[in-house]
């Protein structure tokens, strides 16, 4: 099985950690725990779920040995996971890129948006699921759809309203003139060029695995 170049085998044990939280078991491949784990480390969450399904079946030597070692010892385990992260140089706050120059790809997609520090990418990508749910006569803040999305976000119903009309600005069928913010305009187009041409199955496909990340 191929892993992302970035892998070592020193992130078995921090990826161990979060399998072993209770509920014990793989989790969700966007929850909030496997995305800060991916943020941490910069490894994808598609790579950390894959790699958790190994951790449940161990396919070698190292995983039978961390496996037999850590699996009935939680404490150990996060005694170790604490001392790697010392010497790795994480501290409070830190990352195992620390003094390194890491180009960012799905991190982006998590991290609050220039000039707009209320809205991530990630909440741009379930607003267009859902633009594409809906008509524009139906794009507003008494829609149930609208007001759902919005309190699973932890946003007013009003924000989303202005995500979907930025969307309406990027959708070559309404031919709508410019009314966004520039920094909204740009994440929203930037989110359509990746997604707005997809099969609507892809896309909503990934923001129901998405959705966990605010749960």
């Amino acid at each position: 099985m191929t892993t992302h170049p970035r892998w070592t085998d020193e992130y078995w044990l921090p990826l161990m950690k979060l399998y072993m939280r209770r509920p014990e078991g793989v989790k969700p491949m966007y929850s909030r725990a496997t995305v800060a784990l991916s943020l941490e480390l910069h490894i994808p969450p598609q790579t950390l779920y894959q790699q958790m399904f190994r951790i449940r079946r161990p396919d070698t030597e190292l995983l039978r040995r961390l496996t037999a070692r850590y699996s009935a010892s939680p404490k150990r385990l996060s005694r170790d996971v604490k001392t790697l992260r010392r010497m790795q140089g994480m501290g409070s706050g830190g990352s195992f890129y620390d003094g390194v120059e890491v180009h960012e790809t799905f991190e982006r997609d998590f991290r609050p948006i220039p000039s707009r520090p209320d809205l991530q990418p990630v909440m741009l990508i379930l607003t267009l699921d859902l633009y594409f749910r809906l008509t524009p006569a139906t794009m507003v803040r008494e829609t149930p759809e609208v007001a759902e999305l919005a309190r699973l976000m932890r946003l007013k119903a009003q924000t989303v309203v202005e995500v979907l009309d930025a969307f309406q600005e990027c959708d070559p069928y309404l031919n709508r003139a410019p009314k966004a913010d520039k920094a909204l305009a740009d994440a929203c187009h930037d989110v359509w060029q990746r997604y707005g041409n997809d099969e609507p199955e892809t896309l909503a496909a990934l923001a129901a695995q998405m959705r966990e990340y605010f749960k």
